[in-house]
This record gives C-alpha cells, structure tokens and sequence, in this order.
C-alpha cells in the first residue's frame, strides 16, 4: 500500500468515525455513555483481559514488567471511573437564574490520540474512557511497538460494544503499522488531537491546524530536607523509581538531597536495596545508558539485574540492588544524567541548605521537564509553598511516592491521568492532568436578567482616593 492509498484509508475510518459519532450522540443519554464508558474499562480491568494485555506490552515493546503493567492498568481504570462515576457529561449541566444562563454538555466529535509505547494498554485505556463518557468517537495513533497491544485492546473493548449493541466505528486506530504520514493525517481530521509521548508528535499536533491537547516531557526531580524521615523518603522514592521499571514521566530522575540529611539518606538507601555510584564513577554509567547521543534500548526500563548487567556493575554492588543513584553535579546538554533515563537509574545531587537545592531544581527543569512537577520530603509545609511559587511547575508532591501521585492516588485529590499537561513552561495548552473535562464543551443559552450596570464611582473609588481623578 502505498502513501496515498494508506492516507485514503485514514479518510474513511475518520468518516466512519465521524458517522457512528453522530448517531451516538443523537441517541446519546448519561446512562449510555456511561455504559459505553464501564464497557471499555471492564475491556481491561477484567483480570485474563489485563494480564494478557500486559504481557503483550512487555513482550512487544520490551519495556517494563508484568506484574506492574498490571497494578497500572487495574488501578488507573479504577481510579478513573471512580472520577467519572457522577460526572455529568449529558444534557443539562446547570440552570442558574441569577445569571440566566442554563449550560449544556456537549461531544467534541472525533478524538485522534497519538499514545506512547511506554504506557500502551493503561494510555490508551484512559483517553478511550474519557472520549465515551463525553460522547465521543476516538481514532488511536499507537507507537509501532504498540500497535499488537491497541489491536488486543480494541478486540476487547468491542467484544464489549456487541454486547451493549454500540458501533465498533467509536473506538478504531489506524490500520497498519504505525507512520508519521497516517497520524498526520488523523490529527488534520480529528476535531480534537490529544498527544501523549515524543515531544515531536506533541508539536506536529499543534501545527497540524486541530485544536490539540499535548503534554511535557518527564524529569522530575525531588528534594529530600533535613527534616524528613529518611526511612520513609526512601521508601517512597524507592517504590516508585522501581515501579514498571521507570516507564513513568513521573518517576524520580534527579535526587536533590541536603548536606545535613545526606548521610541518614545514603544509609537507608543502601539498606533498602539502592546503589550509590560515586561520582568518580558516573563515565561509566554515561557510556552505556546513552548510545550516539539517545538512551540505550537494552537498557532502559529492564528489570535491576540486567540493568546492572548491561552498566557493568554486577562486581560492583550487590546483587540485590533495586536501583542505582550516580552523585554527579553537571547539569545541562553536557551531562546527559541531568535529564529522563527511563530506568531504575536517578542523579544524585547533594545541596547546602534548602535554597540550594532550589537552585539545582530550578536548573534542572530548565535543562528539561519545565511545567512538569516536582517532589519534596519535608516537615515544613512553608518549602511546599517556596518551590510551588518559584519554580516552573505544575505539581508539588508532598510526602509521596511519585509516579503514584503525580497522575492521580487514592491518597490524594489530583484526577487519575496518565498525561500531565505542563502549562506555558513545557509548552503546553493545559496545565492540569488530563481528565474527562477536556473532552467535553459546553454550549450556553443566555436569558436576559435585571441591568447591574455599575456607576464610574463605584468602580474607581477606592483609585480615585489613592490617585486622584
């Protein structure tokens, strides 16, 4: 097939889309798009569904575990439907007689999302979920590694659909092996792209003429103070830099830890199961993890026994080790640790006090991952508030384990997501997890009300005092 015949073929799922959309939402009600919503997120949940699906994942992209890709698929779904469950995405939305003005919910139409090979079955998922429970159609735009898994997760989802007697047309990807040219073209005709991964399908989404929802790049960094429980810290930065092999954009890159706490860090770091590589060390590391200037496939997200296999480490630390932490101090294009590493690898840096360790922060997400989030292990709720007003980002996260937190908890108030939009910083449209209400607009009837015209005193009082007229 060549390019013309495959961009042909874009234009009539998008047309099939588009034409199972409509009746969609001309039949639509809350209890059917809910329905549609629940049959996607048991397509996945249900457990013979999601182990297959996650040993597909692994098996095809080579990146992360399964027994993780599990936990992820489960308790995302969960804690997404948990978030939609009385949301209200039909009809109605509010009357308010004081302003006269009664809102109503409305699709946006067809969905084109471009998802990562790093997160193929729980990304996807999510943005399918959204899109129905909003009512729309969704067109997918899988990495090639993750065509197998979106293939299987269709199947799923429309085994699903027979049931309910819902059009196999609203949730379709692209046929083939994945191309720039075919996503391209989906972006164009989608009436809203929504882009998860490379930084460069998030700019082709933006200059593709649709409106887009993108994302930033990962590269978190954390602060461990003085004041916190290093046993604690530990094991929450532990958790999650282990978690799927560090497939996350949320989990930790960078460690910025106080001289006064250091020595209590390293201490439990070692004992749970972490390796600190001196700095005279970090070439090494350096040399294998990145291959011409790019990350080493055969390293990143690999379990800790090939990770250390393949850095040359295995006479070097202990067999156990869980994860690896490299003391360095550069930062920038330079010093390639400074940025994401996609495995159980993190910068280490030690900080003099607390405005130091803001510095490197700040330095660091200047470098990469502007907009994205930072954490902090602290006692002092005022440090939370220091780095929330001066730093470029979109989320602290206080006293927990990071890639947990960041896209949504059980434990906390931020909307499950697997997408952090990074505002301004990280050149982003959105600055808030992705989540149901960005696949929905509102149209809005306005009555006439009452006159509330201010007179000038009014408004310029409290000036005209100050000033003068």
């Amino acid at each position: 097939m060549n390019i013309s015949d495959e961009l042909v073929s874009v234009d009539a799922m998008l047309a099939r889309a588009r034409a199972a959309q409509a009746e969609y939402e001309r039949g639509g009600s809350q209890s059917r798009y809910d329905r549609a919503a629940l049959a996607a997120g048991w397509a996945v949940m249900q457990p013979e569904r999601n182990r297959a699906l996650a040993e597909l994942a692994v098996r095809t992209t080579g990146l992360g575990n399964v027994a993780d890709k599990i936990t992820k698929n489960h308790r995302k779904t969960l804690g997404l439907l948990r978030d939609l469950q009385d949301a209200a995405t039909h009809g109605v939305l509010s009357d308010d007689p004081q302003t006269g003005i009664i809102e109503l919910a409305r699709p946006i139409g067809v969905i084109g999302a471009v998802v990562p090979s790093t997160n193929p079955v729980a990304t996807p998922a999510n943005n399918i979920i959204n899109a129905l429970k909003c009512g729309n159609a969704i067109v997918l735009s899988p990495s090639p590694k993750g065509v197998e898994c979106c293939e299987m997760l269709l199947g799923f989802i429309h085994a699903e659909f027979d049931k309910l007697g819902e059009s196999r047309d609203l949730v379709q990807m692209l046929p083939g092996r994945g191309s720039k040219d075919k996503t391209q073209r989906m972006l164009e005709l989608a009436d809203l792209a929504v882009v998860t991964g490379s930084q460069d399908n998030v700019r082709r989404a933006y200059e593709s003429g649709t409106p887009a929802i993108g994302v930033g790049a990962g590269n978190v960094a954390v602060i461990v103070d003085e004041t916190a429980d290093p046993s604690d810290a530990v094991a929450k930065i532990i958790a999650s830099k282990t978690f799927d092999n560090a497939t996350s954009c949320s989990s930790e890159n960078a460690l910025i830890v106080m001289d006064a706490a250091y020595g209590d860090f390293a201490k439990e770091f070692v004992a749970q199961g972490g390796a600190i590589i001196p700095e005279a060390g970090q070439n090494q590391i350096v040399d294998r993890l990145w291959q011409r200037g790019h990350l080493n496939r055969d390293i990143i997200a690999t379990d800790a026994d090939l990770l250390i296999q393949r850095l040359g480490l295995s006479d070097k630390v202990p067999a156990a080790t869980r994860v690896i932490a490299v003391e360095t101090r550069g930062i920038g294009p330079e010093h390639p640790l400074s940025g994401e590493k996609l495995s159980r690898v993190a910068a280490l840096y030690r900080a003099r006090d607390f405005d130091d360790a803001m510095q490197i922060a700040q330095r660091i997400l200047t470098h990469q991952g502007a907009g994205h989030s930072i954490g902090l292990h602290t006692a002092k709720p005022e440090r939370a508030m220091a780095l929330a007003r001066d730093l470029p980002v979109c989320r602290v996260i206080v006293n927990q384990a990071h890639c947990f937190a960041t896209g949504g908890s059980f434990e906390n108030g931020l909307p499950f997501s697997l997408s952090m939009g990074c505002g301004s910083w990280g050149g982003n449209s959105i600055d808030a997890n992705l989540h149901w209400r960005h696949f929905m607009q509102r149209t809005r009837i306005v009555r006439p009300i009452p006159a509330r015209e201010p007179s000038l005193a009014q408004i310029f009082d409290s000036y005209w005092q100050e000033v003068g007229r």
